[in-house]
């Protein structure tokens, strides 16, 4: 699944990050605004509102929703013809590209109702598929314990056997030597 979060801006999650990006940048634009446009002016507000539309400053929902608010906040204000208040266009074509595009949600219940044998499949492999992969882990530690070479789960052992072979081996040389030492002094 794609990363949702590099697409959301504002509440609005967009098809591509291009998109995305540009209503972030639309967002900036907007704070930019906020801080400079005096609500006390109801005119200064017409003539933001109208250059955004003129020069199409907002083209994603987040700029023409920041449009919409602007249109109502100049409809609401009473020395504002509300004739005189443009209305907000939209660039975009509804008439069929939307309901063209298939409908997650229609999908997944087609795909219950019609494949629910494949689901069933689907399941049993997974179920036979997981089962493998735990008796392969069990073997692969078996495996590991059990063998002559020192690996991560044996090392101490096979450390300590190898010590306690030359402490043994270390042992009877000098038993060995101690046994000459005394037949050379008989000797003597």
């Amino acid at each position: 699944m794609e990363n949702q979060q590099e697409k959301t801006v504002a509440g609005y999650l967009f098809t591509t990050e291009k998109d995305a990006r540009l209503a972030e940048a639309e967002r900036k634009k907007i704070e930019y605004l906020e801080m400079r446009i005096d609500y006390a002016k109801p005119e200064t507000i017409l003539r933001v509102y109208e250059k955004s539309i003129q020069e199409r400053i907002f083209k994603t929902p987040v700029g023409l929703q920041y449009l919409k608010q602007q249109q109502d906040f100049l409809l609401a204000q009473e020395g504002v013809d509300p004739d005189s208040v443009m209305p907000i266009p939209l660039y975009a074509s509804f008439d069929g590209e939307l309901r063209d595009k298939p409908n997650p949600a229609r999908n997944r219940l087609r795909g219950k109702a019609a494949g629910g044998e494949k689901q069933k499949s689907g399941f049993f492999a997974s179920v036979v598929l997981n089962i493998l992969l735990v008796l392969a882990v069990c073997a692969m530690f078996t495996i590991a314990l059990n063998s002559e070479n020192p690996n991560i789960l044996n090392y101490e052992r096979a450390v300590r056997d190898k010590y306690a072979s030359w402490e043994q081996e270390l042992t009877q040389r000098e038993q060995t030597i101690r046994e000459k030492e005394r037949e050379l002094r008989i000797s003597q």
